[in-house]
């Protein structure tokens, strides 16, 4: 083949690959946790703090929030995941401040705004409980895809209550962007958090 016909042939070639790489998408942060980015649930919230405060998820745009479902009286699992929040503020320095974490109770019965201003601040004085009717509860509930539901308790009149163990991360505009397995670990989620704030 002749040096004309092989120069002809490289850069239609060169062609083909820049007009390939337009094509493609820019790829998708690498986050840790699940990526459900773009999912049609999880949309909105409408409830009250624990200091009184009717709160809807644009009372905190520009933050990244994340929340959790659980009650105060949970043995394990809440308080596990209250901790492991904590920490993540911790790695996250001063980028804590750009980030709400909310606790919203699955047992409105028994957590009280008072008990919820006592228990969830414990773990980290910036976290908010919140709180709603159980009608207010149950239509959360349905709109993240959370389960809960009473079991009954080893003495006459108690309870637990079986639910959901995920948190669900929202990106500074308010989307939806990662729902995170219980026990993750502090790392992965402060690193998924940082790539949030950065505008990944």
């Amino acid at each position: 083949m002749k040096a004309p016909q092989r120069r002809v042939l490289l850069a239609a070639g060169l062609a083909t690959l820049v007009l390939a790489g337009c094509d493609k998408a820019p790829p998708r942060p690498a986050f840790r946790a699940i990526d459900v980015t773009n999912a049609p649930w999880g949309r909105d919230f409408a409830l009250t703090d624990h200091n009184g405060q009717r709160r809807t998820l644009a009372d905190f745009r520009g933050k990244v929030v994340t929340v959790f479902f659980g009650y105060t009286q949970c043995p394990d699992v809440c308080p596990t995941t209250l901790a492991e929040m904590a920490e993540v503020m911790r790695l996250l320095g001063k980028d804590a401040d750009r980030v709400q974490v909310l606790f919203v109770t699955v047992d409105p019965e028994r957590d009280t705004q008072e008990l919820l201003a006592q228990y969830v601040p414990a773990f980290d004085p910036r976290f908010l409980g919140l709180r709603g009717t159980r009608e207010e509860t149950d239509q959360v509930a349905r709109e993240f895809k959370v389960i809960h539901q009473k079991a009954p308790g080893s003495r006459p009149g108690t309870y637990t209550v079986d639910h959901t163990a995920s948190s669900y991360v929202f990106d500074p505009q308010g989307r939806l962007r990662l729902v995170v397995k219980h026990a993750q670990g502090a790392a992965p989620l402060a690193a998924d958090i940082t790539l949030l704030l950065s505008g990944s």
